[in-house]
């Protein structure tokens, strides 16, 4: 096993969930620095991203998959310290940014060797960390399941989320034409400039309305879902034939009622998936399509995960009081 640095500390802060509840019980707690096993490598955390998952397991409605840490985090950037045996693709000291199945709020964290990806110089950690959960996911729903190609177009609700944010900028980068849904004019005007091609109100504004007359009519051929429950037929009334509907959350309600025979007269696709589970060989491949196909942008300064605030590990609460609020724009990370 490689060592950087030398010694590691045989302890390090963490953010546990001290029972389901609040921002307030995310409490930090000193625990072992775990060492990695056979693919894995110890990453010395800068910073960890906040992302809707973290916020679901606190309230005790996302709990870790078998073999996960209990510890939320499902994405770090840092340093690698330790390489875990037969780890031949990373080097100790080297900066990375990866997709973790829990344990990121944490100065130290455990990752797939074949999870990481590289910080490219001009790409700073902070940013590095805003970036694994929420782009592994938008690549995987609109471009995997959903087969999203140029000239089509997408409605993302939540904009301006991380979630939101991601797809509005990824998905003009693919060429798409992107209609968000936002909870206020701010937000609105906030999503505009982050790239967005119409924003809609959803307070003020029927959203299927709104879709119909920015599309003619014809409506889109994709639709990212995060709401689910009775926004699912109200999405389906935004598809264009042989369009695609992909749920990501159930933040809304996970049941819907669904007139089957128009989704077989409009030949619609119903999807979804839930990334944490999916199998290490799984994540694996999508961050080797990720590195071929994405990452080249980000090297090149096209793709930037978009920024909200930065919170001390140890204000992890904090930084969930302002998840729960809802003001975020973009990306919230803890600095370890």
């Amino acid at each position: 096993m490689s060592a950087y640095p030398s010694p590691l500390p045989a302890t390090m802060t963490a953010i546990a969930i001290a029972a389901p509840g609040g921002p307030e019980v995310l409490q930090p707690v000193n625990l072992p620095v775990p060492m990695p096993g056979p693919g894995e490598v110890l990453v010395k955390v800068a910073f960890a991203g906040v992302n809707g998952p973290d916020v679901a397991q606190r309230k005790g409605a996302y709990p870790p998959p078998p073999g996960a840490s209990p510890i939320p985090g499902l994405e770090i950037s840092g340093q690698v310290a330790r390489l875990g045996e037969g780890v031949t693709t990373l080097l100790p000291g080297q900066p990375v940014c990866a997709l973790v199945s829990g344990g990121g709020y944490a100065e130290w964290c455990l990752a797939k060797a074949e999870h990481c990806l590289p910080v490219p110089p001009g790409l700073s950690l902070a940013e590095a960390a805003a970036l694994p959960e929420t782009l592994f996911t938008v690549w995987h729903n609109v471009f995997q399941r959903a087969y999203a190609r140029d000239g089509e177009a997408l409605l993302v609700h939540g904009g301006t989320s991380g979630i939101g944010s991601m797809a509005i900028r990824l998905g003009k980068l693919f060429g798409l034409t992107v209609i968000v849904t936002c909870g206020s004019p701010a937000k609105c005007e906030a999503a505009l400039a982050l790239g967005a091609d119409h924003a809609i109100d959803y307070k003020a504004q029927d959203f299927v309305a709104e879709v119909a007359r920015i599309t003619d009519r014809r409506g889109v051929e994709i639709v990212l879902d995060m709401v689910s429950g009775d926004y699912v037929p109200r999405n389906l009334r935004c598809l264009a034939e042989d369009g695609r509907h992909v749920t990501i959350a159930v933040q809304g309600g996970a049941k819907a009622e669904l007139n089957m025979a128009v989704i077989m007269s409009r030949r619609y696709t119903l999807t979804g998936s839930t990334l944490r589970p999916r199998s290490d060989a799984f994540k694996g491949l999508l961050a080797d399509e990720i590195a071929r196909e994405v990452w080249p942008l980000v090297a090149g300064g096209e793709l930037r995960p978009v920024m909200d605030r930065t919170f001390p590990l140890r204000d992890a609460a904090a930084a969930h009081a302002r998840m729960d609020a809802g003001a975020h724009i973009g990306k919230i990370v803890l600095a370890a």
